[in-house]
C-alpha cells in the first residue's frame, strides 16, 4: 500500500464522516479562542481568526 493509497483512504474516510469532523474542528476552534482569549488577546479578533480557520476547514 502507498502513500497514494493512504491519501484516498482518508480523503474517503473524512468524506463519509464529515458531520463529525465539522463538529470536532469547531469544538476545537471554540477551544483555542477560549485560550486566546483567556491570555488576554482581543475577543473580536480571535473570532476573526476563528471564523477565517473555519472556512478553510470547511473547505
Amino acid at each position: 500500500m502507498g502513500f497514494d493509497d493512504l491519501t484516498g483512504k482518508a480523503t474517503d474516510a473524512l468524506g463519509e464522516h464529515s458531520d463529525k469532523v465539522e463538529e470536532h474542528s469547531d469544538t476545537g476552534l471554540d477551544k483555542a479562542g477560549e485560550f486566546a482569549e483567556g491570555k488576554g488577546l482581543d475577543s473580536e479578533k480571535t473570532d476573526q481568526g476563528r471564523e477565517f480557520l473555519d472556512g478553510k476547514i470547511g473547505e
